[in-house]
């Protein structure tokens, strides 16, 4: 049996620690692996940052006490698996002599920005490299997408796209679809969180202009939407049990992105969700977006009016919503299922440990 510890930086209320880590556990057992996860922060962080209140400085001492536990006790695993960083505001070659075995460095977002811009610019001259140095001194990156694996190349040869991925017996297409519905208003969806909530301020112009025409609602989980003069909007707090069955309510699945560097690291993630329900979707011609969305599943947009353009096309055929829904699912499934990607990080981790016959 290989022994794998997984360092997430979240608890499982986070898409991250599921996506990138817990949802292989089942499959990696059955192939020998036993990928167990120490989580940096958890569930009660999330909900204190997504609510907007402070964290707990008592809860992050505890945070920071647990997992430097679990570095001292990883000698007893075959490899890590790092997702981001070991402990924040900590210099990458610190966090290298904590961790004493080889790890695998992995990737979702364009992370190593973190230190070099917004608000944790000032930071850049001592943790701006932090990522950097990590991936150099990783056996091996899994990158979420291409642009972030071209970058991760900079530093470490041994690189794999690992994109996020779904379960495709989890997230499946309603019965009906939804093009089949009939007199409700045409229901465009977003699925995230607060942080990324505001990029749907890039919808409104084009949302309030097709309300002129025809009735539209906007469903909105996990996050604040905004106010649409015409438009139906509801928001819907997310939660693991309601989520297929809200994606599932959707007409259109939409992700709109700025086009700035840390946008261009996304994973695509949301609009996986909604394809692999059987959803077409709409999303900004940036990053990841523009390999997750092929021609036969969805539509991409840089502009207002090529938003409008495109949400009117949707919303005036039914019939090819249904087949956009259809290919949606089928390129998900070859794509980006978890059981296309299982096979992928189970090669790479023996491959690894085989490496270090030692251990």
């Amino acid at each position: 049996m290989i022994r794998v510890l997984g360092l997430s930086l979240y608890g499982p209320q986070a898409a991250s620690h599921r996506v990138r880590l817990s949802q292989f556990q089942p499959g990696l057992a059955a192939a020998g692996i036993d990928l167990q996860i120490q989580s940096l922060l958890d569930n009660a962080y999330l909900q204190r940052s997504f609510s907007g209140r402070r964290p707990s400085l008592q809860g992050l001492l505890a945070a920071y006490g647990r997992r430097l536990q679990a570095l001292r006790q990883a000698d007893r695993f075959d490899l890590a698996i790092v997702h981001c960083e070991l402990l924040p505001f900590l210099p990458g070659w610190l966090e290298r002599q904590l961790l004493q075995i080889p790890f695998l460095y992995d990737c979702d977002d364009a992370f190593f920005l973190k230190y070099r811009s917004g608000r944790l610019r000032p930071l850049q001259p001592l943790l701006g490299a932090k990522a950097d140095r990590l991936m150099t001194a990783a056996e091996a990156v899994t990158a979420g997408n291409t642009a972030l694996a071209a970058y991760a190349r900079l530093f470490n040869s041994n690189v794999t796209v690992l994109p996020s991925v779904v379960d495709t017996d989890q997230f499946y297409p309603a019965e009906p679809p939804p093009a089949e519905r009939i007199g409700e208003p045409f229901t465009l969806g977003w699925i995230g969180s607060p942080s990324t909530a505001p990029y749907l301020q890039l919808l409104v112009e084009p949302l309030q202009q097709l309300a002129r025409e025809r009735p539209v609602r906007l469903l909105v989980v996990g996050g604040p939407a905004p106010a649409i003069t015409g438009v139906e909007v509801i928001e819907q707090p997310w939660s693991l049990e309601q989520e297929v069955p809200l994606i599932q309510q959707f007409d259109v699945g939409v992700m709109p992105l700025p086009d700035t560097p840390w946008a261009r690291g996304k994973c695509a993630y949301k609009l996986i969700q909604c394809m692999a329900c059987g959803i077409p979707v709409v999303a900004s011609r940036v990053g990841a977006n523009v390999e997750a969305v092929s021609p036969d599943c969805g539509l991409l947009a840089d502009s207002c009016e090529q938003w409008l353009a495109a949400f009117r096309r949707l919303a005036a055929d039914p019939s090819l919503r249904r087949r956009m829904g259809r290919a949606a699912r089928q390129w998900v499934e070859q794509r980006y299922s978890l059981r296309s990607a299982l096979p992928v990080l189970t090669d790479l981790i023996q491959r690894t440990v085989a490496a270090h016959p030692s251990r």
